[in-house]
């Protein structure tokens, strides 16, 4: 892989972080390592919410009867064409 236009002729500054084949250095592992569990948890927490919300709407429409629905008769809708 070879490095942008930009950062070969040396127009832009090469992150500190990342070593030269874009991989994360040490320093960026070390850094992240403390929010690491806490991103984790939170990330979980949302998407449980989320499934949540979801099953819960279903499961509430799939107990609808509809009974206020007014539907049609098929002698009505052969009369008008």
């Amino acid at each position: 892989m070879h490095p942008t236009l930009g950062l070969s002729r040396g127009f832009l500054k090469r992150s500190s972080y990342y070593e030269n084949d874009y991989r994360q250095s040490a320093a960026l592992i070390r850094a992240r390592r403390p929010y690491l569990v806490k991103n984790a948890v939170t990330g979980i927490a949302i998407a449980g919410f989320a499934i949540g919300v979801f099953a819960m709407t279903l499961r509430l429409v799939g107990q609808d009867k509809f009974e206020d629905v007014v539907v049609p008769s098929s002698d009505s809708q052969q009369g008008r064409v």
